[in-house]
């Protein structure tokens, strides 16, 4: 008779992993040695996560739980920048928490992972990509251009993976706090100076129709 599916059983399964990893290093994850931590069997994390860069893939996934709450906030398109700003805000706190810093080592060992091996891996790049799309379309809607918008995520993006790194490794809040809002305060002053080179183009280019009707 075929074993029945647990629905339930996997994300478990993820979760006391994700535990077991907090003090340990994405390098020691095999099978054998989440088995033995676990006390389930090699066939268990086989049935559930298939290889083992199917079970990283996954545990980055679920290290990255920000996302979620941040995400669903971005996609909506900000409708000011302070709303767009506290987006970022709200993810900074995230990384504050004593529990996310580990699980944000976690997420940048499994980047270099996946650097030296990209064909089986790309979670790490697809939420690269995620978080520099979702700040593109954000900052469409606050009125930047396409090529401005796509800069400037990238330029924020990078700038918080940066800042995020310097805690996870050094373990200064204040200090990486302090470089944060230095740099969202600069972000901000960007966004407005763009916002208002947009729409003084806007303007001009109405002007010029108007005339040219």
């Amino acid at each position: 008779m075929p074993r029945q599916h647990d629905p339930l059983r996997k994300p478990q399964l993820l979760s006391e992993i994700i535990d077991y990893l907090l003090d340990k290093s994405l390098a020691s994850v095999s099978f054998r040695t989440i088995a033995q931590a676990l006390g389930v069997s090699t066939y268990t994390l086989v049935y559930q996560f298939g290889t083992r860069a199917q079970l990283l893939s996954e545990i980055v996934a679920a290290v990255s739980t920000r996302s979620s709450g941040i995400e669903e906030r971005l996609l909506k398109n900000p409708t000011s920048i302070d709303v767009y700003l506290g987006g970022l805000v709200e993810s900074w706190e995230w990384t504050l928490e004593p529990r996310n810093r580990q699980l944000q080592r976690l997420e940048f060992e499994a980047s270099l992972i996946e650097a030296v091996d990209p064909r089986d891996l790309s979670f790490s790049r697809n939420l690269y990509e995620g978080w520099h799309r979702m700040g593109i379309n954000a900052l469409q809607s606050l009125g930047l251009s396409d090529e401005d918008a796509r800069l400037e995520s990238r330029v924020i993006v990078d700038s918080f993976y940066g800042i995020q790194y310097d805690f996870v490794l050094n373990g200064d809040e204040e200090a990486a706090t302090a470089a944060f809002f230095v740099v969202m305060a600069r972000h901000r002053e960007r966004i407005e100076q763009l916002i208002s080179i947009a729409g003084q183009a806007s303007q001009i280019a109405e002007e010029a129709s108007q005339i040219a009707g």
